[in-house]
């Protein structure tokens, strides 16, 4: 085995080191922030979105995490190793890691935690996340034919974990840092079942604990005693706010309410002026886009699907309605994340604007759409003023640029609504983002797979499949970038999606908030944050 020289990071990075000599810890020890929306689940096997992100990572602790500067560190793994032919992992525990409950956190509860998560029974979301990492026998227990104790995960120890990979992936322990891949407790899942994750019985590993979560309001988290690093953890209280509405969420921010918060997007002038020291803005690992149902009329058709695409003026949208530093897309993985350097977008990304809508209109007219028949269509986005500004704008820019032969109806739903209907397939277009689980381009191509329980677009391709899977038997770096660029080239080929931007992310912070730094990936723990006395 090949070891690896990831050993425990020095207090450097840590609240201690951070605090400077003139600072002064304020005496309570709380932090308000607003997640966004309800989580559709705590269980880490039923999460299907960003906002659950903001209670998993608070509530558990992975193998690995992400640290502060988005490169992967100890978790509750101390050090992990890898087999020459990158098909042996191994992964050694801290024996200090507890659950919220006293008991200790062993390489088992890996184990149990992950048979869990490609068992059909437990119905995951993210069940194929485990196949992306070509953890032997995944493929075949998620499609029922064979046992889940087949997985290819044992723990060889208390304390040590073992992965065996049907295949190289030299990147598998980026995959360990994502939330879904928490432990779970195994005698509290079989005591309570699906009610194991209510506020009433939840048992986490994380540096907080629940205490009391009413959805649609919030969720109230206090520091977890038991937590392995414990006295390095600042925040004595946690709050959760789920506001959807960013009006609402300013409003909150201004009334000190709220010591992180989001705002509208008309106001960033605004919130510049008045608080040119609060508001932050930096980059994600994430795609904004419109996702259309392949399967279904009017978008079982690739002309209808490439006319919207060539006919969206996408930087009306960045530089007129975002103005965040948003960045037009036409690919559908981010040039900045890691082994992208190759993905080229479409030669008609650099038509000017008349070239591609007249070419746009003449694709309709070819699928048999004009005056007298016009495109119509429904555009679902989740409840949020921001994804109702683009959808309005983005059917506007249509309109216009298609000579009127496209209407649109707008549509919106709550969160588990809106995930409901994409997973069902009712969808025609829906308001679609993608953030990457791991820094690598992979995150993003694996969810067109056609076995990817991520896939809620219909979209089959063997061609594609075959690309993807020689992209992880790659020898170089370079030689997968290349594979990662045909495969991103067949997706925009056939315009399964509409690439929007690629995302900025901006927050209104509290000066006396100190610990808290936006990473692309978007990993943030809140145990890293303490709160200065104001």
């Amino acid at each position: 085995m090949r070891k690896l020289a990831y050993v425990l990071f020095l207090f450097s990075f840590l609240f201690a080191a951070f605090l400077q000599a003139e600072e002064k810890l304020a005496k309570e020890q709380v932090f308000t922030f607003n997640a966004g929306a309800a989580p559709q689940s705590l269980d880490p096997a039923k999460i299907d979105g960003a906002p659950e992100g903001f209670f998993t990572r608070n509530l558990f602790e992975t193998l690995l995490v992400s640290d502060e500067n988005d490169k992967p560190a100890p978790g509750v793994a101390l050090t992990w190793s890898h087999s020459d032919d990158y098909k042996t992992w191994t992964f050694n525990l801290r024996k200090d890691a507890k659950w919220s409950n006293g008991d200790k956190v062993t390489a088992n509860d890996f184990v149990f935690a992950w048979k869990r998560l490609v068992d059909p029974k437990t119905a995951s979301p993210y069940a194929s996340f485990l196949n992306y990492m070509k953890l032997a026998n995944s493929s075949a227990i998620i499609n029922g034919k064979m046992s889940p104790d087949k997985l290819g995960v044992e723990a060889k120890d208390d304390y040590t974990l073992v992965l065996h990979l049907e295949s190289p992936v030299p990147f598998a322990d980026l995959l360990t840092q994502f939330y879904v891949l928490s432990p779970v407790p195994q005698k509290v899942v079989e005591k309570f079942g699906d009610s194991w994750s209510e506020p009433k019985n939840i048992v986490g590993n994380g540096a907080f604990k629940l205490d009391s979560f009413v959805v649609n309001e919030e969720a109230v988290l206090s520091k977890n005693s038991y937590y392995w690093n414990a006295k390095k953890v600042s925040l004595d209280k946690l709050i959760l706010l789920q506001i959807q509405n960013d009006s609402v969420a300013y409003t909150r921010y201004r009334a000190e309410s709220l010591d992180i918060g989001q705002f509208p997007l008309e106001l960033l002038n605004k919130v510049k002026k008045e608080y040119p020291k609060e508001l932050i803005i930096g980059p994600q690992l994430c795609t904004y886009y419109y996702e259309l149902n392949v399967k279904n009329p009017p978008f079982n058709n690739n002309k209808v699907r490439q006319a919207l695409s060539m006919a969206l003026d996408r930087n009306i949208i960045t530089d007129q309605v975002l103005r965040q530093g948003q960045i037009p897309a036409f690919t559908f993985s981010p040039p900045v994340i890691n082994a992208a350097e190759l993905i080229t977008p479409p030669e008609w990304s650099k038509w000017d604007s008349n070239k591609r809508h007249q070419e746009a209109v003449k694709l309709l007219n070819e699928a048999g759409y004009n005056q007298s028949n016009p495109l119509n269509f429904t555009l679902l986005y989740n409840t949020n003023e921001n994804h109702k500004k683009l959808a309005i704008a983005a059917s506007s820019i249509w309109k216009k640029n298609l000579g009127g032969i496209v209407n649109v109806k707008l549509q919106n739903q709550e969160w588990k609504s809106f995930l409901s209907t994409r997973r069902l397939g009712q969808q025609q277009m829906a308001r679609a983002g993608w953030c990457s689980d791991y820094n690598e381009a992979s995150s993003f191509l694996n969810i067109f797979l056609s076995n990817s329980s991520n896939n809620t677009s219909g979209f089959k391709s063997k061609e594609y499949d075959k690309v993807i899977n020689l992209a992880y038997k790659a020898k170089t770096e370079e030689e997968r970038a290349q594979f990662y660029a045909q495969a991103e080239k067949i997706l925009y080929e056939n315009n399964v999606i509409i690439p929007v931007y690629f995302y900025t992310t901006s927050y209104l912070v509290k000066p006396y908030v100190k610990g808290f730094k936006i990473k692309p990936s978007q990993n943030n723990y809140f145990k890293d944050i303490y709160i200065l006395e104001h």
